[in-house]
């Protein structure tokens, strides 16, 4: 049976990038959140120490990483019993996202629910397991029916820069418990956390002790260091929850070769343990925010949600190709919402990562439009 895989979104861009990129002063390309600035130093060195690497690395990721991951749970994200046998290292975030449904043996006849405006890949992830996916805009949309064997969460969310507080996740939880459902949080923005009110060094995470009382059954959260210190390029991430489920994907993981490199498991124990780094960064996004919120609200757009995260979610109050055609023509480039799900339509998102200098460039141009 053919594998049934939507085109890849940002093939679509094409026209919209090469009228961007015609422009006088170039192209300032806020459509994808990769990051620009250098890799931190620290964890450069990190790298190059672990350099002389003959052997083969463990899959499960060394007990150094795994018990830095635990306290890097219990300093930053309020999560103090996380058990570092319920750690596991990634190549990245989006090859776990990919294929957890597929690791944890799911198929034809069963759901795997996400949010309506969502990360492409959890739609994709279904589809390589062959599974049924299943948009909601809440629990409620999911219906009487048999519920969802995988629901993912995505907080702060991409594109939107929604943030979930402590009761909608405790509310979530225990509504999964109740029918037996594997809630899977992917959190990789909540070091970039924008509110004023907020009540932690983050945003809230599935496995925070007032979430799950310290019981973490069921349960997943998934992280990558590629936005906070800059290692994209890494590859560098994990997910940390249950300590069965991830014994589950280990078994799995070990026989299909999925393995982090030991010099990038250094690197990533490194990170987890330094916050000076992280902190720097997140002046610099703020820093960017700041000028990009400023000129689009005053230009007459709408931001929506984008609490915290990489992104702007903002509106013109058009269908969102029409949106991206006139920045194109400005020289600038954003994501249609539309790559996100229908409900995001008449959306864009507008990415931070980019230099000072181009970030300015977008400033003047939305001003004087």
């Amino acid at each position: 049976m053919t594998l049934q895989l939507p085109d890849f979104p940002w093939d679509s861009l094409a026209a919209a990038k090469a009228r961007a990129q015609a422009h006088p002063d170039g192209i300032v390309d806020l459509s994808v959140g990769t990051p620009v600035d250098p890799t931190p130093p620290l964890l450069q060195d990190a790298l190059r120490a672990a350099a002389d690497a003959p052997g083969y690395p463990q899959t499960w990721g060394t007990p150094a990483l795994r018990e830095a991951v635990s306290g890097w749970f219990a300093r930053r994200r309020g999560a103090n019993g996380v058990d570092p046998d319920g750690v596991l290292p990634t190549v990245g975030s989006k090859e776990l996202v990919a294929w957890l449904p597929t690791l944890l043996g799911l198929g034809p006849g069963d759901q795997v629910a996400f949010p309506a405006v969502a990360y492409p890949t959890y739609d994709v992830g279904a589809r390589i397991a062959r599974a049924e996916p299943r948009p909601m805009t809440s629990l409620v949309g999911l219906g009487p029916g048999a519920a969802p064997k995988l629901l993912w969460l995505n907080t702060p969310s991409n594109p939107t820069g929604q943030v979930l507080g402590v009761e909608h996740l405790k509310k979530v939880v225990d509504w999964a418990r109740e029918r037996g459902v594997v809630v899977a949080s992917d959190e990789c923005y909540a070091e970039l956390d924008w509110r004023d009110d907020a009540d932690g060094p983050t945003t809230p995470s599935v496995l925070d002790d007032r979430v799950t009382g310290g019981d973490h059954r069921g349960l997943l959260a998934v992280y990558s260091l590629s936005k906070q210190s800059n290692l994209a390029g890494y590859r560098a991430a994990f997910l940390a929850g249950d300590p069965a489920l991830v014994g589950q994907l280990l078994e799995v993981r070990k026989h299909a070769g999925m393995i982090v490199p030991w010099p990038v498991q250094r690197v990533l124990e490194t990170a987890v343990g330094d916050d000076q780094h992280v902190a720097a960064q997140k002046t610099t996004y703020a820093r960017l925010r700041s000028v990009l919120l400023a000129a689009l609200r005053e230009s007459g757009w709408r931001i929506d949600h984008s609490e915290a995260g990489l992104y702007l979610w903002a509106t013109r109050g058009e269908p969102a190709r029409a949106t991206v055609d006139a920045l194109a023509e400005q020289g600038i480039l954003v994501a249609p919402g539309d790559f996100y799900g229908p409900t995001g339509a008449q959306h864009v998102r507008i990415a931070l990562t980019a230099t000072d200098e181009r970030i300015e460039a977008a400033a003047q141009r939305l001003r004087s439009a």
